[in-house]
Parts: structure tokens; C-alpha cells; sequence
């Protein structure tokens, strides 16, 4: 039996970027990014948040850190030794993308393997690293990434 072929968007058309793996739109947003980490993040410039989570699941840390004149976050030694002297277990990494992108850039991913190494050796796992841009949010788990 020959199986029939469906195109189901006309050729040449880009995909929708809404619809790439990773991305989670602004209504189903869980309670964490819509209510705890959504209201941090200002429209017109990038910021990066840490949170850290004890062995029971609960916020025991939220660390943040500004772009640079260069729209880049750098996390300090401070934010760090802040989420860390937390008795932390887990934690989830976030920030913003003003210009609208959801996916994350070279840098980003970049950034995540080496947070998500950095605290492996300390015993703490990074539980997902989030984007968030108007629309919604780009998730590193979801879109197995991590």
C-alpha cells in the first residue's frame, strides 16, 4: 500500500516560528514563567534571572542581572555566590529577548552548557533555561536542548 503525502503548508513557505519545538505560547504558560519570572523582564532591554530551589521545590533564591551597553547578560561572581550560599538543589536559568526572537542565539546556548556543567559540579541541577519574548517563552527542556 502506498501511503498518501499531504503537503500541509504550500511550498516555499517559511514555518511558523510560533510553532518551533521549544516554544510555549504566552496563554499556556505555566504558574512559574507567567506569574514569578514574566513580571522581571522589561520590554526594552535584556535581563537575565537565576532562581534556586531547595530539595522541597520552593524559590529559596532569585538572583538578576542586566544587559550590558552590548544587550549581552553577564552573570557575576556575586549573582552566583548569592544562588549558591542558598542551600540550593536545583536551579532554572531565564531572561528576555526584546527583539521578538524566541530562539536562542549561539551565545545562548553557549552560556547554558556551560551554567548547567559549572553547577553540575557543585551538585545542583539547571532544571531549564527559559526565553521569554511577548508572545510567549522558548524552553531548552522542552525543545531538548538539555
Amino acid at each position: 500500500m502506498i501511503a498518501a503525502m499531504t503537503l500541509y503548508e504550500p511550498v516555499g513557505k517559511a514555518p511558523d516560528p510560533l510553532a518551533l519545538a521549544g516554544f510555549v505560547p504566552r496563554e499556556s504558560e505555566g504558574g512559574i514563567a507567567r506569574d514569578l519570572l514574566r513580571p522581571y523582564f522589561p520590554p526594552d532591554r535584556e535581563m537575565l534571572l537565576l532562581a534556586g530551589f531547595d530539595g522541597y521545590e520552593r524559590l529559596v533564591r532569585l538572583e538578576h542581572a542586566e544587559g550590558d551597553r552590548s544587550g549581552r547578560c553577564v552573570i557575576s561572581a556575586r549573582s552566583w555566590r548569592a544562588l549558591l550560599d542558598s542551600d540550593i538543589t536545583t536551579a532554572l536559568m531565564a531572561h528576555n529577548h526584546p527583539s521578538g526572537a524566541a530562539w536562542p542565539s549561539n551565545a545562548d546556548r553557549r552560556c547554558t552548557q556551560e551554567a548547567a556543567l559549572f553547577l553540575r559540579t557543585l551538585d545542583v541541577d539547571l532544571v531549564d533555561h527559559l526565553i521569554f519574548v511577548a508572545s510567549g517563552h522558548f524552553s531548552f527542556r522542552r525543545a531538548e536542548f538539555m
